[in-house]
C-alpha cells in the first residue's frame, strides 16, 4: 500500500478508537463554537492525536484541521487536512453517522484521502492513480445517465435557503428520479460507491472536502462547486458519477428559475 495512506489509515484507527470511546457517553463535554457549530472533546482529542502521529512520522509536513487550524510550516509543500469529526451535529445526539476526514496534499495536489465512520463500520479510501475502496472492495461511480432516473442527496434544506439558492435546488430536485437527505461526509461517499448518483451542499469547507474529492475522483466521479469548478477549497459542493455532473450543474449553478 501506498506508504501515505498507510499513514493515514492508522491515524484513522487511532481516531476512531477516540471517537468511539466518547460516542453516547453521558459526560460527553459539548461546547458552541462562534460559527455557533458544535465541537465536544472527541474532536479536540482527535485533532491533536493526529498532529502528534504526524509530528513523529512526518516532521516535515503540516497540518490542517478544522479545530486548531494550521500547525507546522506555512511553505511545507505537504500537508494533512483533518476533519476530526464530519457529523458532530450527528454525534452529539446519538446519531452514528459521522466519520473522520484525513487528506494528504502534495505540491498543491490532493493525493489521500480516507473517510473512517466507526459507528456505520465502514471505510472509504483512496490514493492517487490506486483506486477507490471501502472495507478493502473496489467501489466505483454508478453509470446513470439520465437525470431522470437519479438518486440524490443534499444537506438541509434550510442552508439552501440561507444560501439564497432554494429555487435551483428544488428545480433539479424536481428534475431527478428521487431524493435524499442524508447529508454530510456520507451522502459524498454514497456517490463513490454507486448508491447515490448525485450529492451537494451549499456551504462546506476545504477540511469537508479534501478526502471526499480523492475518494469519489478514484472511483470514477467528480468533485467541484456549483459552479463546476473542479476544486476542494471549500464554499460549496458537488459530486456525482460524472455522467449527470454537467446537466446539474447547469440547473443549480443558473440564476432563479422562472
Amino acid at each position: 500500500m501506498n506508504p501515505d495512506l498507510d499513514l493515514a489509515m492508522e491515524i484513522a484507527d487511532a481516531a476512531d478508537a477516540i471517537t468511539l470511546r466518547h460516542f453516547r457517553s453521558v459526560d460527553l463535554v459539548v461546547d458552541t463554537k462562534p460559527d455557533m457549530t458544535p465541537v465536544t472533546q472527541a474532536d479536540r482529542a482527535v485533532e491533536k492525536a493526529a498532529a502528534e502521529r504526524l509530528a513523529s512520522a512526518r516532521p516535515d509536513h503540516a497540518l490542517v484541521g478544522e479545530e486548531f487550524g494550521i500547525q507546522g510550516s506555512l511553505s511545507a509543500r505537504a500537508r494533512w487536512i483533518v476533519d476530526p469529526i464530519d457529523g458532530t451535529k450527528n454525534y452529539v445526539r446519538g446519531i452514528p453517522v459521522f466519520a473522520t476526514l484525513l487528506a494528504l496534499e502534495v505540491d498543491g495536489e490532493l493525493t489521500v484521502g480516507v473517510a473512517s465512520a466507526p459507528a456505520l463500520r465502514r471505510r472509504w479510501y483512496a490514493a492517487r492513480g490506486e483506486g477507490a475502496y471501502a472495507n478493502g472492495e473496489r467501489i466505483a461511480v454508478s453509470k446513470v445517465s439520465e437525470l431522470a432516473d437519479a438518486k440524490l442527496s443534499h444537506s438541509s434544506i434550510e442552508n439552501w435557503k440561507a444560501h439564497d439558492r432554494l429555487p435551483q435546488f428544488l428545480d433539479l430536485v424536481g428534475a431527478v428520479g428521487s431524493s435524499r437527505g442524508f447529508g454530510d461526509f456520507w451522502q459524498h461517499v454514497l456517490v463513490a460507491q454507486g448508491s447515490v448518483d448525485i450529492a451537494l451542499e451549499p456551504e462546506v469547507n476545504l477540511w469537508d472536502l479534501a478526502a471526499l474529492k480523492v475518494i469519489v475522483e478514484e472511483a470514477g466521479g467528480m468533485l467541484t462547486d456549483l459552479a463546476g469548478v473542479s476544486t476542494a477549497a471549500g464554499g460549496n459542493v458537488i459530486t456525482s458519477n460524472g455522467l449527470l455532473h454537467a446537466e446539474a450543474v447547469a440547473r443549480i449553478g443558473n440564476p432563479r428559475p422562472q
